[in-house]
């Protein structure tokens, strides 16, 4: 298997960016003082950190890409003419909230949350769903992301196969996946729905950041 492929941001140099080979990160960072630099596995990954903070990578180890570079050339980049969701809970169940970002910009188009007795797989259903309706209000073409398989399946079938059982702390959250259930079987959509290649992008743009 050859070498994989790195992507390496440098956030203070003689020329700041994303780059693609160790050469042009060098030539970027040589001679400069106090430069900040560090590679990443995914270009998703390199440009999350270039929006973000040096110090909040620093000294952390940066996940290696688990594909072979025949496997990331099939899967090709993300398509950012697009939204993208994904839902938080601190706990299964515990607080849960959901957003919607502009893949290429990272910029939030929609949030909702946290609410009490929340699970994951409700929290990006509820997301994917008002990703749905948000397009569909635009009047969007733009495909939507998921990171969540399971979210996915429950769109096509039109239901919440949720086990979490009702209780008065969680009223709120099954007043939203009731909403959500009606949106869907009362509303038609052409919005293609993707499957986010993690593995190869690095983390969803929507992500919270708490893994």
């Amino acid at each position: 298997m050859g070498k994989k492929e790195k992507f390496y941001t440098v956030w203070k140099g003689k020329r700041p960016g994303i780059y693609t080979t160790w050469k042009d990160c060098k030539a970027a960072i040589s001679g400069y003082k106090g430069a900040q630099y560090k590679s990443f596995a995914s270009f998703a990954e390199a440009k999350k950190a270039y929006n973000g903070d040096y110090n909040d990578y620093k000294g952390k180890k940066t996940k290696t890409a688990s594909l072979s570079k025949e496997q990331l050339l099939r899967i090709g980049t993300p398509n950012y003419n697009s939204i993208s969701v994904d839902a938080a809970s601190s706990g299964n169940p515990g607080i849960m909230e959901y957003r919607g970002v502009d893949t290429k910009t990272g910029k939030e188009l929609f949030k909702q949350g946290p609410f009490n007795e929340g699970t994951n797989n409700i929290g990006e259903f509820l997301a994917l769903v008002h990703g749905l309706a948000y397009l569909k209000q635009k009047k969007s073409e733009r495909i939507i992301y998921t990171d969540s398989r399971t979210a996915m399946s429950w769109i096509r079938k039109k239901i919440c196969n949720s086990k979490l059982k009702k209780t008065a702390k969680n009223k709120a959250v099954f007043e939203m996946v009731d909403r959500a259930l009606h949106w869907l079987r009362n509303n038609e959509y052409n919005t293609k729905i993707v499957k986010w290649e993690t593995k190869a992008w690095g983390e969803i743009p929507a992500d919270f950041g708490r893994k």
